[in-house]
């Protein structure tokens, strides 16, 4: 069996394989496609992470596989919950799952793709930190088998944490991803080696996705891309690279929570550190996610509350209920009872607190865990500090010596945001993309209608990856 190589870029479009502005920034990509297949790619309702990824494993919407965003607010525990990783929260098969049942000598290795934390692969490796009892983070990755993230630690050194999220995010943590793809394809073997790039779509979030910027990001992964194929060549592997969603410009943010909270529907609770929200006496508030809002009520009077106030809210384009769910395959119970979509070029921020000197003490830091909803401002250092670099080394500093410490560095306002995703593209060019070095017969024949929906990556990686 042929092994294959399956990278997911981050961000990239169908319009950056036809756009002749792109052209020059990637000849590794263009040539792949040239070489073998392409086409554009479906995208999934959200067009985020979790749920696009859970939907390309797995050839289900939301509403089948329970992965309605990044995150939503879990009923039973009373708090919203972003960014988890456990196998199982995916209630669906898997491809590479669907594999091994066909052919038990079939291996895996899952490098940085979502939903790594117990999945039944040979070899896994994730960002997972530990948090010990004095409330500070120790940077660190977790993988199976453990001597996995050892050894590739070993050999290509420590992870760059800083690198894949917060201020200092970009290249280095797609260039360690690459290269630790690179080894365990030469070192491992498996048949299937799948990879996280994640660094194009920083500059596109802070910049917008034409900018100058972006488009070198777009050349630096033109050039790991052409690595991954000089490494699939040697190997005898096919290397196929896919996106999640493609971004658009932002122009303005919506605090719907604040809305929400004028409007008398969401409460928050006073502590000595700022103001959290309070789920238990919120009639309604919103999980934030880019351009998608899971909004939570707690009758059908705040429910229709909710859904006037926020159909009538400017940069909100679609507010859906269970019925317009069901459209897009989102209807799940973990979706809010109302699903807000933003208008082109907004998105939507978790801020709830009216009075900055209120703001809970978690909203200037990098903190994915405590904000109930996702927070682009965390790839800013805030410009209205006063030497920022000299406050990071004095907090650094206080980390060493073993104090606790805030390293609060991050603007608690949108200003900067500058891209954007989540909502359906317009276009098939504005939306994500397949490309693939083997000709169609070898990956599930012709796209069809020139596009593929998302749904049906997983056919066709599971036919890949049984391909003699």
């Amino acid at each position: 069996m042929r092994p294959v190589l399956l990278a997911l870029a981050v961000g990239l479009a169908e319009r950056h394989l036809t756009d002749p502005r792109f052209a020059q920034a990637m000849p590794n990509l263009r040539s792949l496609r040239a070489d073998g297949c392409g086409a554009p790619l479906g995208a999934v309702l959200p067009a985020v992470t979790c749920s696009a990824q859970a939907t390309l494993i797995t050839g289900k919407l939301p509403s089948e596989h329970g992965v309605v965003g990044n995150g939503w607010y879990v009923r039973e525990m009373g708090e919203p919950l972003l960014w988890r990783q456990p196998n199982e929260v995916v209630q669906a098969e898997k491809f590479y799952e669907t594999a091994l049942y066909r052919d038990p000598s079939f291996t895996c290795a899952k490098i940085f793709w979502w939903w790594n934390m117990g999945a039944r692969v040979e070899w896994s490796v994730t960002p997972r930190p530990f948090y010990p009892a004095d409330g500070s983070k120790i940077l660190a990755i977790y993988g199976q088998p453990p001597s996995y993230p050892e050894e590739l630690e070993n050999s290509l050194g420590k992870f760059p944490f800083f690198n894949f999220w917060g201020p200092k995010s970009g290249l280095e943590s797609s260039r360690w991803l690459a290269d630790a793809a690179i080894h365990t394809l030469e070192q491992q073997k498996p048949r299937l080696t799948m990879v996280y790039l994640p660094h194009l779509d920083y500059d596109h979030q802070r910049f917008g996705p034409d900018d100058e910027r972006s488009i070198t990001a777009l050349s630096e992964l033109d050039g790991l891309i052409g690595d991954l194929r000089q490494a699939a060549d040697r190997a005898g592997a096919a290397l196929c690279v896919v996106s999640e969603y493609a971004l658009e410009a932002a122009d303005r943010s919506i605090d719907i929570n604040r809305e929400l909270r004028r409007a008398g529907l969401l409460e928050v609770r006073p502590t000595p550190k700022g103001e959290v929200l309070d789920v238990f006496a919120s009639e309604a508030f919103a999980v934030a996610d880019h351009q998608i809002a899971h909004v939570y009520t707690k009758s059908p009077e705040a429910t229709a509350a909710a859904s006037q106030l926020l159909g009538n809210l400017t940069g909100v384009d679609q507010v859906l209920d269970r019925t317009g769910q069901r459209e897009y395959g989102l209807d799940h119970e973990r979706a809010g009872d109302l699903v807000a979509v933003a208008d082109r070029g907004a998105w939507f921020t978790y801020y709830y607190w009216l009075d900055d000197a209120a703001l809970p003490d978690f909203a200037p830091t990098v903190d994915i865990h405590r904000k109930p909803g996702y927070d682009p401002a965390e790839l800013f250092v805030d410009p209205e500090l006063t030497a920022p670099t000299l406050r990071v080394m004095r907090k650094l500093a206080q980390k060493k010596l073993g104090f606790r410490y805030l390293m609060d560095v991050v603007p608690t306002n949108a200003d900067q945001v500058r891209g954007t995703h989540g909502r359906l593209p317009a276009t098939p060019e504005e939306g994500p993309t397949f490309l693939c070095s083997t000709p169609w017969s070898e990956c599930g024949g012709e796209p069809g209608d020139t596009v593929i929906p998302a749904t049906d990556f997983a056919r066709r990686a599971l036919e890949l990856v049984s391909s003699r």
